[in-house]
């Protein structure tokens, strides 16, 4: 199958420009960027596209053997870096797919001119043995996990705008509901056991690219702990605390977001 119709990428931006590749999180697609697109576009060839089983992807690519772990996407993120052929990529990763990007430039780094990990958690849950912060317990992601499994719009409907944050514009809660809602059930409930179960603590350290950390002021899924630990893992990465609030500063800030994004790209040329 078709790289570029099989994750729906889609290429805008000026020609030439350093490339920026935005990538999305579990149960969103690239329309979660449209905000940041235009601002990026004027200085930028910007790249989006869809995880398998998200938005315009084909669904028929979609397997539970090869999305049960993040390795299937990371494969997929380095065959459209390849099929783009645009020569190294700034990968801004948000969410689980700043994971996503962490592993694949472990494995590729030829491939990147840089690393933005926004709102990154390389696991979700608390290891107090190893004095480790995630935002949940065992239990917490346990309950989490069996109510996404009863009844997943209903999970949906009530996580998507503790998710977002920003409760005096319920609006973007509302968009957040919507985007999970129409994501195929059986493909989230596999992608939010690799979301909220996998832990790349380890991986962290292996990065050699230049890497940006941003995260938000107060968020509900990745708590200042979180990107302070990240940042402290990746050798000479930098840490910038957005203003934004929530898990989604893409939607809630998307000028300030685009401004992080942009002044890091530049400076990796």
């Amino acid at each position: 199958m078709d790289v570029r119709s099989r994750n729906h990428v889609r290429v805008t931006g000026r020609a030439g420009g350093p490339v920026v590749v935005l990538a999305h999180g579990f149960g969103c697609d690239q329309n979660m960027w449209r905000l940041v697109v235009p601002i990026l576009e004027r200085d930028f060839t910007v790249v989006v596209f869809d995880h398998v089983g998200a938005g315009s992807s084909q669904l028929s690519a979609w397997s539970r053997a090869r999305y049960s772990s993040l390795d299937g996407y990371v494969s997929d993120v380095l065959e459209v870096c390849r099929d783009l052929d645009l020569g190294p990529v700034t990968f801004v990763g948000h969410s689980v797919s700043a994971m996503m990007g962490v592993l694949a430039a472990v494995r590729e780094p030829e491939a990147f001119a840089g690393l933005v990990l926004l709102a990154p958690s390389p696991c979700f849950v608390d290891d107090p043995a190893a004095d480790y912060r995630g935002g949940f317990s065992a239990a917490d992601i346990d309950e989490l996990l069996e109510s996404l499994d009863a009844n997943y719009l209903g999970w949906s409907g009530a996580m998507a705008p503790v998710i977002m944050g920003n409760p005096e514009r319920p609006e973007l809660g509302a968009e957040l509901t919507n985007s999970f809602c129409r994501t195929d059930p059986e493909i989230a409930r596999v992608f939010a056991r690799v979301t909220f179960l996998s832990d790349n603590r380890a991986d962290l350290a292996g990065v050699r690219v230049p890497t940006l950390v941003a995260q938000c002021s107060h968020d509900t899924l990745a708590p200042p702990e979180v990107g302070a630990f990240v940042h402290a893992r990746i050798p000479g990465s930098r840490l910038v605390t957005l203003t934004a609030t929530g898990h989604c500063p893409q939607l809630a800030a998307p000028e300030e977001t685009a401004a992080a994004l942009a002044a890091f790209t530049g400076t990796t040329r």
